[in-house]
């Protein structure tokens, strides 16, 4: 079983898809019982089985949106 922090923290999942392939939830973790863990993040709500999961880990918060880049009148 992996190490996860407590609800409300920012977490990285990795587990292994139905067809083989690994993939990532990257997002809030809402819950975390002993048959799943509950990731809210870009692609919504995943619910992830603690048999497919390969690694865990709490990451930080995401860097701060970048402010837009203004173009000057002479560029093209």
């Amino acid at each position: 079983m992996v190490n996860l922090p407590e609800p409300g923290h920012r977490v990285v999942v990795r587990y292994i898809l139905p067809t083989g392939q690994a993939t990532d939830a990257l997002g809030e973790l809402l819950s975390a019982d002993a048959d799943s863990v509950v990731v809210d993040g870009k692609r919504g709500v995943e619910r992830i089985p603690h048999g497919a999961i390969i690694a865990a880990k709490e990451v930080p918060p995401p860097p701060a949106p970048r402010a837009p880049r203004h173009r000057s009148d002479d560029e093209t």
